[in-house]
């Protein structure tokens, strides 16, 4: 069942005007035409997922079609106002004052002097400090297009925003403080507690966007330590300078116990929650998606729960009834630990070009990707082959006391452990937004611990 609000469908007019205006600077700028070579090529990434906005000259012939296609003004920006689609995945569009026939992409990567490195262009302006809230770079500028690289932090605007003298150094220190928390080794309760701590002193210190921003990279690097696809993708992409900035969304797994409090951490940096589904009456799972759009963070959170525990604000509210048996989603939390404390993300799911990715990872690193379990002419998904963790031998114990697993069972996550993590593959077409209720809810049932444990 999905709220009504947010049935996302597919954008096909606002996406040909996007996919013309960016052809269009491709076939004038060189640079950015092979650069969007080599990111197909060498990492399976489409040019048009890494642009973050198009700038062109306001005119009543872009307005009309803009408008009718569902892009919204919100505002003013430098130089010109600024449009965007409420109901799709789209760069941010930028009507410019002045009549220059000049068309600007700006693409966003993680670091932009990792990018400019990569590509001999150290020598350019970085205009915004190192971890400024907005920074960017003109890269490259051919026949009336130019290029721009673009570094965000927890902001969608334009302006160079002011920041703190010691703003660099604020940064990096909290960065490490979320790489440093508390995780496993101390009741769950106390690791809940210090995560918040840290997120406040940050907040304190940077506010919402930057602090978000730092918090998430900081998850992505702990998830990468342990899935070895994920690593081996971000050096394919940091190769180009690219880093993560491809992430469409995080996926966190929580107990029933502490869904509440992985919801409470996320709300404090500023997510706000999205639609909420339960994938039917057999599944026994649901999620909660989070999202902050100043940030470009979307966050899947699952749990296990029944089709009439949707009803109401299961996110604020949580669980009240015990359960005498775990689903999936359960029993990865029973023996890895919270998603958001020792385990990590169960994945993190990233745009690509769904075929050029599957066959690169096979065949230049041996990483296999599981069937597909969306296929639509729109959204496309699929997991790598799992990262197997070695269990905990208490979590293992106390499962087996409690009969929410067998001795058999049991016995093969102590010789064999279980599936921890994946990466996700995932391509979007004609800006859609949502997610595939009935193909999660397969692939949630063909990664199941028991199932994988029995099939082995």
């Amino acid at each position: 069942m999905v709220d009504e609000r947010f049935r996302w469908e597919p954008q096909p007019a606002a996406q040909r005007i996007i996919d013309d205006l960016v052809n269009a600077a491709l076939e004038r700028c060189s640079f950015a035409r092979t650069l969007s070579e080599r990111m197909l090529t060498e990492t399976a990434t489409r040019f048009i997922d890494w642009v973050d906005y198009v700038q062109v000259s306001r005119s009543d012939a872009m307005v009309a079609p803009i408008r009718s296609a569902g892009f919204e003004r919100v505002g003013p920006c430098p130089g010109g106002e600024l449009w965007v689609h409420p109901g799709g995945l789209f760069p941010k569009l930028v009507l410019r004052d002045d009549a220059s026939p000049a068309l600007r992409l700006g693409i966003i990567v993680e670091r932009l002097d990792d990018f400019l490195t990569a590509h001999g262009r150290s020598d350019r302006e970085m205009h915004g400090g190192d971890f400024a809230p907005y920074r960017f770079a003109e890269v490259a500028a051919d026949d009336g297009a130019e290029l721009v690289a673009v570094e965000r932090h927890g902001y969608q605007g334009f302006d160079l925003v002011h920041v703190r003298e010691d703003w660099d150094e604020v940064c990096a220190r909290h960065l490490e403080h979320f790489r440093t928390r508390p995780r496993g080794g101390v009741p769950e309760a106390i690791a809940f507690e210090e995560a918040r701590n840290r997120i406040d002193d940050a907040l304190a210190d940077l506010g919402v966007g930057p602090t978000c921003d730092l918090f998430f990279r900081a998850e992505r690097d702990y998830w990468e330590s342990r899935n070895t696809a994920g690593r081996v993708q971000h050096e394919r992409q940091d190769r180009l300078g690219l880093g993560w900035a491809n992430h469409d969304h995080h996926t966190f797994r929580s107990s029933r116990e502490h869904f509440t409090s992985a919801i409470a951490l996320f709300e404090a940096l500023g997510l706000e929650c999205r639609e909420a589904f339960h994938a039917g009456a057999d599944a026994g799972w649901g999620a909660q998606v989070l999202e902050s759009a100043e940030c470009g963070i979307v966050v899947f959170c699952d749990v296990d729960m029944t089709p009439d525990e949707l009803m109401g604000d299961f996110a604020h509210r949580g669980f009240e009834r015990p359960v005498d048996a775990l689903g999936t989603v359960g029993l990865w939390t029973g023996l890895h630990g919270e998603s958001v404390l020792q385990a990590g993300m169960h994945h993190l799911e990233a745009q690509f070009d769904w075929h050029a990715l599957v066959e690169q990872l096979e065949r230049e690193h041996r990483i296999m990707t599981m069937a597909p379990f969306t296929t639509f002419p729109f959204l496309r998904q699929a997991f790598t082959e799992g990262e197997r963790w070695v269990i905990d031998p208490v979590r293992i114990e106390t499962l087996e006391r409690k009969k929410l697993i067998t001795a058999e069972q049991a016995s093969t996550f102590r010789s064999e452990g279980a599936v921890g993590s994946h990466l996700e593959n995932l391509e979007r077409n004609d800006g859609f937004k949502g997610f595939n209720q009935a193909g999660v809810s397969d692939i949630i049932r063909r990664t199941d611990p028991r199932d994988i444990a029995q099939a082995g």
